[in-house]
């Protein structure tokens, strides 16, 4: 085996870089022309020899000196030119500075730095168990293009102090096809210190025990940058404890080092902040808009910004606005994010690196997770588009988010982990699947969407039937009320963590003509929206496509149903018209097809929408009717429901006896089956019964009686609030809220205008437009009994309003009846006389008997 070199060592073994420089040294050429002097004198010696006639011990010992004198002069002058060769004090020595200079647009990244100069702080020559020390490592990984070299580049400046025997810095091109191996990186680092390396140096054992030496009691920072894996990196990490070692990477090096961290995306304001560097602080400030914009198409990357910033700096006719219009359009995105065909130019060959690493199976898992529209899925979607068990899909998907092409977009409500492509990854894979080319999304590419559509269809209608198994069949009762409650619970979280992508799909499914999916996602979706009452406007826009895709199917039952889940969006956001004419029309398709549970189902509907718009007397026929069938269909829940509802419409007719029996025949039924959601919803009907009879009470002067009922109806309201909140059902806590602001408890007016506030802020935040309308009302109650009319004419003005915009003319009317209350109580007979006229107007439309004779007694008192 050759030498490894052959320069000696000449350093001790604790010497920590070049030693310091000696007394100055005579002139080079002084050694050797002594020894010429001394040749010369030796050689002259010699020739008197034969000159002279001496003795012969004289000439022996004149021959002696003459050698010893050229030997001693041989040596020394050796002896020199070796030391001089091996970098003995006097010889001239630099300590190597390979580090790159700071690029000058460089921004941003105050908590990287800081994070970086608190490792570096707190290395005090760290020691392990047994004692021994380690150099300081650090690797920072991240997407191609975030900034990994810049900010070592950037952090190397500021400590260079601390390392006075120099920075080496290699580029280990790790992303490319031919990355640099470790023995050339040791011998250009060794060639940097000085040491002088035969032809044939060896191998990489023999170069690794050569950087050892020569680093040893040595401080340089060395920086490796884009490495390819931990293999390429750990030959050349040195032993002393005085050196540190930056190392950049795309993915995870796993070193088991001092600190591993991945470089995140920039922030929106270190976004703008860079592009205004580029582009001029003045363009960026005149359309700040536009440049928020750029930014966040550009996925917050930083060498995305910085081309843009290049483009608009050498286009000073480009506005900010042009540039954001530009990258608008997906399928050319990419092209302007591209300055040339280099890693450093252009995003989409810094994302071909990243791809050509992948294997062949995580670049299929890639193409096809950028075919779904989704913006982020659970593990188990990259074992069906792979068509393969969850288990190994997680395991690719995995490694995606090591290459960083993927990342984790955290928790959801159900505890699981979500995933997504970053967008610029998902826009560069779209490309290489051709979905957006002229042939579109190729047969295999459909397929695998199709099976993530089926098995997010299976989920959501699994989910769907525990959180309202009535809506999926008969009866629905249930013997272990606590698992059905836990069941009921876990289905609406899995619905608030999956609404974006179960809508996102829902539109895939249509856009696509996959009509079956497209419906069966509809239906579960809005049976769980329907369930919660919640997410009103995603709701009525996926009852909308469920609708489509049953009359694109010809499938006249699917339809039906389709038809009852648009009824209930629409006529929960006041729509009452609209939602009787769906319902009608799907009393006509279940009555033809036989289907006469799913017929009174209907019955209900179109009874409850007349109920909703005013028309009392029609309304409480049809859910008599309905009742009737359920009874004959021996559908106990469904029948015990119905009454409940012609409870809350006698309740309207103020038959207030009849609404108490009805109520509690149905508590009967929901407290014998266990059902506590419809108990607690049947709690909450029945504590508004109470309230309507203590306030009758009260005004009769029943004041004993009236306590009680008061008293009866708080506890009624507060038993079925509790029994909401401890299953987080924020609307129908938000309707026992509003309830409880209503019951008109004299000693507890200041309380019931804080449950009414309660609600409308509850109410908000669901989105429910129709609910917080309804609170506005009860607060025009509630202000009215305290004797604050200017407060009460306000919120009632605001109940009309809203109404008015909702389309609901029923309630329109009966706001526009208590606003006149108002007036007359305060002795405003002109104004009480101009509303309680355009509610009599409506009642008269809609054929409400009882708003209408209600509102003519008003009217009386007006005029008189």
């Amino acid at each position: 085996m050759p030498e490894p070199s052959q320069v000696p060592d000449h350093r001790g073994a604790g010497e920590a870089g070049p030693p310091p420089a000696g007394p100055r040294r005579p002139f080079p050429l002084a050694a050797p022309a002594a020894a010429g002097v001394a040749a010369a004198l030796a050689s002259v010696l010699a020739t008197s020899l034969d000159v002279w006639d001496l003795p012969t011990s004289v000439k022996v010992a004149v021959t002696a000196c003459a050698g010893l004198l050229v030997g001693l002069l041989t040596w020394a002058t050796a002896h020199r030119s070796a030391g001089a060769a091996a970098g003995e004090p006097g010889a001239a020595w630099r300590p190597p500075d390979q580090w790159p200079p700071v690029p000058a647009h460089f921004t941003g990244r105050r908590e990287s730095l800081a994070e970086l100069r608190g490792v570096f702080g707190a290395r005090r020559r760290p020691r392990d168990q047994d004692g021994n020390a380690s150099p300081l490592v650090v690797s920072v990984y991240g997407r191609g293009g975030v900034g990994k070299s810049m900010l070592i580049t950037r952090f190397g400046h500021e400590v260079a102090d601390r390392f006075p025997d120099g920075r080496l810095y290699a580029d280990l091109r790790g992303a490319v096809d031919a990355p640099v191996r470790p023995e050339e990186v040791l011998a250009g680092f060794l060639r940097a210190l000085g040491v002088r390396l035969t032809t044939d140096p060896g191998g990489l054992n023999e170069l690794r025990r050569l950087w050892l030496t020569w680093t040893k009691g040595r401080r340089i920072l060395i920086g490796l940058d884009n490495a390819q894996d931990g293999d390429q990196v750990k030959d050349l990490i040195p032993a002393e404890p005085g050196c540190a070692v930056m190392v950049t990477s795309r993915q995870p090096l796993f070193l088991l080092n001092t600190y591993d961290k991945r470089l995140s995306e920039f922030s929106e304001a270190q976004g703008v902040e860079l592009l205004a560097r580029l582009a001029g602080d003045d363009r960026v400030a005149a359309d700040l808009e536009a440049a928020q914009e750029i930014v966040r198409m550009c996925d917050h990357l930083p060498l995305a910004i910085s081309i843009c910033g290049g483009r608009l700096a050498t286009r000073e006719n480009w506005s900010l606005r042009e540039l954001a219009d530009r990258l608008t359009d997906e399928r050319r995105r990419l092209d302007q994010l591209e300055l040339a065909r280099r890693l450093d130019k252009s995003v989409r060959a810094s994302l071909q690196l990243s791809y050509d690493d992948c294997t062949g199976i995580q670049r299929r898992l890639l193409r096809t997770l950028s075919l779904l529209t989704a913006p982020d899925v659970p593990v188990w979607v990259a074992g069906e588009l792979l068509a393969a068990s969850a288990l190994d899909g997680a395991d690719q998907l995995e490694a995606l988010i090591d290459a960083q092409l993927a990342e984790c977009s955290g928790v959801d409500f159900a505890g699981s982990m979500r995933y997504r492509l970053h967008d610029l990854v998902r826009i560069f894979a779209r490309e290489l699947s051709g979905a957006d080319g002229p042939g579109g999304m190729d047969d295999s590419g459909r397929a695998a969407v199709e099976r993530v559509l089926s098995g997010y269809r299976r989920r959501a209608e699994a989910a769907a039937t525990a959180r309202w198994p009535q809506d999926w069949g008969r009866s629905g009762r249930r013997a272990d009320s606590a698992a059905a409650e836990r069941a009921q619970v876990s289905a609406a979280d899995w619905l608030n963590a999956e609404r974006l992508t179960l809508v996102a799909l829902i539109n895939q499914a249509r856009g696509m003509e996959m009509w079956e999916l497209a419906w069966g996602l509809g239906r579960a979706f809005c049976s769980l929206c329907h369930s919660l009452r919640a997410y009103w406007s995603d709701w009525r826009a996926v009852a909308e496509i469920a609708c489509e895709a049953a009359e694109r199917m010809g499938d006249r039952r699917a339809l039906g149903i389709a038809l009852m889940d648009r009824a209930a969006v629409t006529g929960g956001q006041g729509g009452h018209r609209r939602a009787r004419r769906d319902a009608e029309r799907a009393l006509e398709i279940f009555t033809g097809l036989g289907e006469r549970w799913w017929a009174a189902r209907a019955m209900r509907t179109v009874g409850m929408t007349l109920f909703s718009d005013g028309g009392l007397d029609r309304g409480q026929e049809h859910l008599t009717a309905a009742i009737a069938v359920f009874r004959e269909e021996d559908d106990r829940w469904w029948a015990a429901r119905t009454r409940r509802n012609l409870a809350e419409l006698r309740l309207a007719q103020r038959r207030t006896e009849e609404a108490r029996q009805l109520l509690e025949d149905a508590l009967d039924v929901f407290e014998r089956d266990r059902n506590r959601y419809s108990e607690a919803q049947t709690l909450r009907a029945y504590g508004e019964v109470l309230g309507t009879i203590a306030r009758d009470l009260h005004e009769r002067g029943e004041a004993k009686a009236a306590h009680e009922y008061f008293t009866r109806a708080g506890f009624s309201l507060d038993r079925a609030a509790e029994m909401f909140r401890s299953r987080g059902e924020d609307w129908e806590v938000a309707r026992c809220l509003r309830a409880a602001g209503e019951v008109g408890n004299p000693a507890n007016r200041l309380t019931e205008l804080r449950y009414v506030r309660q609600a409308a802020d509850l109410l908000t935040q669901l989105g429910d437009s129709w609910g917080v309308a309804r609170t506005e009302l009860s607060a025009g109650r509630v202000h009215a009994r305290a004797g604050r009319t200017q407060e009460a004419v306000e919120s009632l003005r605001s109940a009309v309003r809203a109404f008015e915009e909702l389309g609901d003319r029923w309630w329109m009317a009966r706001s526009l009846r208590r606003l006149g209350e108002v007036h007359l109580e305060a002795g405003d007979r002109q104004a009480a006389d101009a509303v309680l006229t355009r509610a009599q107007d409506i009642y008269r439309s809609l054929g409400n008997l009882s708003g209408t004779g209600r509102t003519l007694e008003l009217l009386r008192r007006a005029r008189e």
